[in-house]
């Protein structure tokens, strides 16, 4: 009996292994095609419907996209945003979750039905519009970080980490005379390392992707974000409202400018995950169960 459950447990292994397997040649296969492909040649892209290795290495489509400061400008945009966004996110939603994960708060119901209302229900695009407009804050940078200061969602993970944590830190962190702020910053934020990595990444990927608040909010083309601009570049390298005064030099094929801006886009964020990888489920998972 030990033996046949042994055996199948081992051809689990392998049917899933190989499942694995599949499900990950399918999701890294595209990317490779994006890559291959900005480094193709308009020949070799037309000839091919699927380019992994494209025999004719040029770097046209590089060339093209960093001919001018545009594209480094709005990567140091987006590397603004992203970083003071998710310091600032992070800020808030710790804060809130921590004070809503104390029991002894007056009204802590009320609130918590309060934010959990906005993940159901919000003012629109409109009114969010006008109250960042008459607040001065269009053509700023900030009104593409305090709109999306804090996500319901995220605090309530937090908030549920930190009500598992054990009594007896708080206790003795008050015993020894600290305050509620130096219990925050010196107790329950040192042990909430996993859950905070893992929601600064969240954090981090929405305000890198931040596209439409930059079409509402932002006017001047020089603070648009890299999302931004990567729409811009796919419409100019398609030669609709092409516009010299960007791009003087004369466009490589559409195909490759796309997809050397999609990895221009993409290679932050795909840098950065690693370092947060192994936080990434631990602390998801933790701060999703009550106990």
């Amino acid at each position: 009996m030990i033996l046949e459950k042994s055996l199948g447990s081992r051809m689990f292994n392998w049917i899933n292994g190989i499942l694995l397997a599949i499900v990950a040649m399918l999701c890294v296969f595209p990317f490779l095609h994006v890559v291959g492909s900005s480094f193709a040649t308009n020949a070799e892209i037309a000839s091919k419907k699927f380019l992994l290795f494209p025999t004719d290495f040029t770097f046209d489509a590089y060339k093209y996209i960093f001919s001018t400061d545009t594209i480094i400008r709005a990567l140091v945009i987006s590397i603004l945003i992203t970083v003071g966004g998710t310091l600032w996110s992070m800020l808030f939603s710790v804060m809130t979750g921590y004070g809503l994960s104390r029991r002894d708060i007056y009204g802590r119901r009320v609130i918590m039905f309060l934010f959990v209302f906005t993940m159901l229900f919000n003012g629109g695009m409109i009114p969010t519009f006008i109250i960042v407009q008459e607040t001065g804050l269009i053509d700023s940078l900030w009104a593409l970080i305090i709109p999306s200061s804090i996500s319901v969602f995220n605090m309530i993970i937090l908030r549920t980490f930190f009500q598992n944590l054990p009594a007896g830190l708080e206790e003795s962190a008050k015993i020894d005379g600290c305050n509620d702020v130096g219990i925050l910053f010196r107790i329950v934020i040192p042990c909430s390392m996993p859950v905070i990595a893992t929601i600064s990444l969240f954090y981090a990927v929405t305000y890198w992707n931040t596209y439409m608040s930059a079409i509402l909010y932002i006017n001047d083309s020089t603070k648009w974000p890299m999302q931004v601009w990567l729409r811009q570049i796919v419409v100019l390298a398609s030669g609709l409202n092409y516009d010299a005064s960007i791009y003087s030099d004369t466009p490589p094929p559409a195909q490759s400018v796309k997809m050397a801006t999609i990895v221009v886009t993409s290679l932050p964020i795909i840098v950065v995950y690693p370092f947060l990888q192994k936080y990434f489920s631990k602390g998801a998972l933790l701060g999703s169960i009550k106990a």
